[in-house]
């Protein structure tokens, strides 16, 4: 049995796609996941990326995208009343609930669940307050503790590589994305691909280095 980390960050609609598509993408083959709450703010400053919902044109695109996706794979999903927002909270929260850096599948799809549906004010005070009262915690959300967990697991996903959500990691290889499913399936699965060049090889060659200046 493989095992695979599931790097999200609630934020994301894509990882919010591929944690309820998961199950079906991976259908008939056995493997064990852990989930792993990050900061993806910090993921984008370290590699010196915007976000998509940064970029105007690019925010437009993203969320008529993922609508469509949740339409075209039936994953139920609603445009929360604000995005991009804030989601320390429900990342603490989550941490909150578990004595390590992984959550269960159920606490993350409570939270996922809470944001996606019903296109209410995700950083609703009242709003986390309930979803608080429904997760049993075994830590304080807003405690160091739980603060320096969620920086740990995002210092540990960039020593990895990961550079996006949703991420999958298995036997030390990276996925990347929704539409990342379809190969993280088939790495699972032993395909000889993974062992050839295409996958081994294919970014040793020299690249332009671009200049900022003129």
């Amino acid at each position: 049995m493989k095992h695979i980390t599931f790097h999200l960050d609630f934020i994301s609609p894509y990882a919010l796609l591929a944690f309820e598509h998961l199950p079906d993408a991976l259908e008939g083959l056995s493997y064990s996941v852990s989930y792993k709450p990050l900061l993806l703010g910090a993921l984008l400053k370290h590699h010196g990326q915007l976000g998509p919902a940064e970029i105007p044109a690019k925010r437009t695109w993203t969320y008529r995208h993922v609508l469509w996706l949740g339409h075209a794979h039936g994953i139920p999903i609603e445009m929360p009343a604000s995005h991009p927002y804030n989601p320390l909270p429900h990342l603490r929260l989550a941490l909150a609930t578990t004595p390590d850096g992984t959550i269960s599948r159920w606490v993350a799809e409570t939270i996922f669940r809470e944001i996606w549906r019903g296109g209410a004010e995700a950083g609703d005070a009242a709003r986390l307050a309930a979803l608080a009262a429904r997760l049993p915690q075994v830590r304080d959300a807003n405690g160091e503790e739980v603060k320096a967990q969620l920086r740990a697991n995002t210092d540990a996903a960039i020593a990895q590589g990961v550079f996006g959500v949703p991420a999958y990691e298995v036997d030390g290889d990276l996925f990347w994305g929704f539409d990342g499913l379809g190969m993280l399936r088939a790495r699972l699965a032993d395909d000889a691909w993974f062992a050839g060049p295409q996958w081994t090889a294919v970014d040793q060659r020299p690249a332009l280095l671009r200049s900022s200046k003129t």
